[in-house]
């Protein structure tokens, strides 16, 4: 039997789906692959100044911009021996914490939910839902407005560069974002409520889970460890032996660690930093265990719980925000100006955006331009893991008609939130 999709709506990006399964459900052949063409993203960046990098990397997504864009100005400050302020890491948090919010909003409520109740049609889902459509709608407007106010602007943000920022917000305009901030965490509750209803579809595969750690608090901004697994590395050491990229699927980036597949993201945050969840976050994941009747353990066997991951993540980070603002509010906001001399060197940086961990890599020349760049997207991590966990669904359900196949297979592979422009090089 084949199944093929031709084309997968509602992710990021271009991609489909062909699997070849006999009878007795064995698998014969099964890609998920992307539909885009050659981007050259890296090859565009060679030969350019490192100021014009921040702005040219934030266009390689038009959802994720935040992340490539501080991970840029990270990476070429480690190159170049630039120390940024507290000030400066502040409002990076504060941007990018936001920017997980919108994404996770987005993914949760209005590309991946539907699937889970059967209704195709985007019309039909809002008047079914309406009163968590609004509320999904109000939560995704503070973070992009907290985007705006950051950024210069609410998609590819123009202020972050290396070194600090062009433009300080407007205290103002933060204060009044404190406030809307309280009315989405009144938001997320109830859609919180929503995704602990879902009837979640059974698949049971244990899997590797990436995340920053450093088992102090819940790390998303730069830092120094990857946790996988029982295993912590540095994260240079990790993105220079650990994963190893397959060079089979031009031009998609498919990465492996240790030649496995594994997942970063949400539930992979959530799985090595549980215990640093805000305590009603925590609160949260525990009631719907109980709920749900299952196990720790078992919660991370079924990546299908990506979705009710990043439903805790939105509401964690509500509350970041929220202590982030107010620390923000507690000092003298200042322009910065940074002197920055060059000189041959290189530069690695890695943070978490919505989907996972992100890595950039910059070489520069004695003139402060760009000799050699790489970029590892979450994406390009977890795309060997969907074909991994689809090998374990598609037997469950091949004797369904071939239109609900189909209908699952999607929602599978929606479930991980792919965002195919970000692995396409």
């Amino acid at each position: 039997m084949k199944i093929t999709i031709p084309h997968i709506h509602k992710i990021e990006g271009e991609a489909g789906f062909w699997a070849t399964v006999t009878k007795t459900g064995k698998i014969e052949e099964l890609k998920f692959q992307t539909l885009l063409g050659l981007r050259q993203i890296e090859g565009i960046l060679v030969g350019r100044r490192y100021f014009e990098v921040p702005i040219v990397v934030s266009r390689i997504c038009g959802i994720c911009p935040v992340p490539h864009i501080l991970a840029a100005c990270i990476a070429l400050e480690n190159a170049l021996n630039v120390k940024v302020s507290e000030q400066t890491i502040l409002l990076r948090k504060l941007l990018l914490a936001a920017n997980i919010i919108h994404s996770h909003t987005l993914h949760l409520f209005f590309l991946s939910l539907p699937d889970f109740f059967n209704i195709e049609n985007d019309l039909e889902f809002l008047k079914k839902f309406k009163k968590e459509s609004k509320a999904a709608l109000r939560v995704r407007d503070v973070a992009l407005k907290m985007t705006r106010i950051l950024g210069g602007r609410a998609v590819h943000p123009i202020t972050p560069i290396v070194g600090g920022f062009t433009k300080m917000p407007e205290k103002e305009e933060l204060k009044k974002i404190l406030k809307e901030i309280s009315q989405a965490i009144e938001d997320i509750n109830l859609l919180i409520e929503t995704f602990r209803k879902v009837e979640y579809p059974e698949l049971e595969r244990e899997t590797f889970f990436g995340s920053l750690f450093n088992g102090k608090n819940y790390p998303f901004y730069f830092e120094k460890i990857v946790k996988i697994g029982e295993h912590k590395f540095s994260f240079s050491n990790f993105y220079s032996v650990e994963i190893e990229e397959d060079l089979k699927s031009p031009p998609i980036k498919k990465v492996r660690f240790r030649g496995q597949a594994y997942m970063v993201g949400a539930i992979a945050r959530i799985k090595n930093n549980q215990d640093f969840l805000k305590k009603e976050a925590r609160e949260e994941f525990n009631l719907f265990l109980k709920e749900k009747k299952i196990s720790e353990k078992d919660y991370f066997k079924n990546i299908f719980h990506n979705l009710f991951s990043q439903a805790i993540e939105v509401f964690h980070f509500l509350q970041i925000c929220q202590e982030l603002i107010k620390e923000i509010l507690k000092m003298p906001l200042k322009e910065e100006k940074r002197e920055i001399k060059f000189f041959s060197s290189s530069g690695l940086s890695v943070l978490e955006a919505p989907r996972g961990i992100l890595f950039h890599y910059y070489e520069l020349d004695k003139n402060g331009r760009i000799s050699n760049c790489n970029i590892i997207t979450p994406t390009a991590q977890f795309l060997h893991n969907i074909e991994e966990d689809l090998k374990v669904f598609l037997p469950k359900i091949i004797k369904l008609k071939k239109k609900e196949q189909i209908r699952k297979i999607r929602s599978l592979i929606r479930v991980y939130d792919p965002c195919i422009s970000c692995a396409t090089h």
